[in-house]
């Protein structure tokens, strides 16, 4: 080691190589949920401060949360929500040591995605 010659190593393989999993893209869309509901939750107190300030900031606020863009981003959020809840669910399940199985794991993903789906047309068509 004290010679200074670079050591003859393998190197990682690149993530190219490798086959996203469903597994990883699961948790991976658990944490960008959760990090985008914490922009949501500061879009709802801005919202909530601006009726409380004026009228006129509560217009500009209400605007900008009802417009498409907003709309969209709430959708997306209610989506966030139900997906970080089943995600959430499906995390208990494994900490009980059920379902680590490959398949059982991968059935329990697909649960998550398609039923975040469902359940957020679902309050979308009740609200």
């Amino acid at each position: 080691m004290a010679d200074g010659k670079p050591v003859e190593r393998p190197l990682s393989p690149h993530l190219s190589i490798y086959r996203p999993q469903l597994t990883s893209i699961t948790s991976i869309l658990t944490r960008i949920t959760g990090n985008a509901l914490i922009v949501t939750s500061f879009l709802i107190v801005w919202w909530l401060l601006a009726a409380a300030t004026s009228a006129e900031y509560f217009a500009m606020a209400n605007g900008f949360l009802t417009s498409w863009f907003g709309d969209l981003i709430m959708t997306l959020s209610l989506w966030g929500v139900w997906y970080h809840y089943l995600a959430g669910l499906r995390h208990l399940y494994f900490d009980a040591g059920k379902g680590l199985d490959i398949p059982t794991a991968e059935m329990l993903g697909w649960v998550c995605i398609g039923g975040s789906v469902v359940l957020t047309i679902l309050t979308l068509l009740i609200i």
